[in-house]
């Protein structure tokens, strides 16, 4: 039997994953680019500034700017200025995104119920420990 790189199953189901997760996210207008990676971090960490959240997802910076742009003409983050660093803004989650919690992590449980359909729940957490030890090692 064949075995297939972790590497290119890994990239697969992260792409399948996204694929629907932008699926149902689009009606809430969260589109791709991880955006709702950041709103989470945002709703978990409110008041966090863009460059922790950039280093916190590891993201590069172009990508944490348009993220934020687009969350904030969405309507789910506002900016407001750093009171100790003026050039530096704080993020914090609007109503609509306090409010938007409960149907995201429906998406997002749903999501991970189908990833995991045919996985026992002990098979479950040993995939999760798994990864989590692999995600540990640096690439760089």
């Amino acid at each position: 039997m064949k075995t297939e790189p972790i590497g290119k199953l890994i990239s697969h189901l992260h792409r399948q994953n996204q694929k629907t997760l932008v699926k149902e996210l689009m009606p809430y207008g969260i589109g791709s680019g991880g955006q709702h990676s950041f709103l989470k971090l945002i709703l978990n960490h409110p008041g966090i500034t863009q460059d922790l959240l950039t280093h916190e997802l590891k993201f590069d910076k172009a990508t944490t700017a348009r993220s934020v742009k687009q969350l904030e003409e969405s309507g789910y983050i506002e900016r407001k200025r750093d009171p100790k660093d003026r050039r530096s803004y704080l993020l914090h989650p609007t109503d609509k995104a306090l409010d938007f919690v409960p149907i995201l992590q429906s998406i997002l449980n749903e999501l991970n119920r189908n990833l995991t359909r045919n996985l026992t729940v002990d098979e479950e957490a040993q995939l999760v420990a798994l990864l989590q030890k692999i995600s540990e090692n640096p690439t760089d």
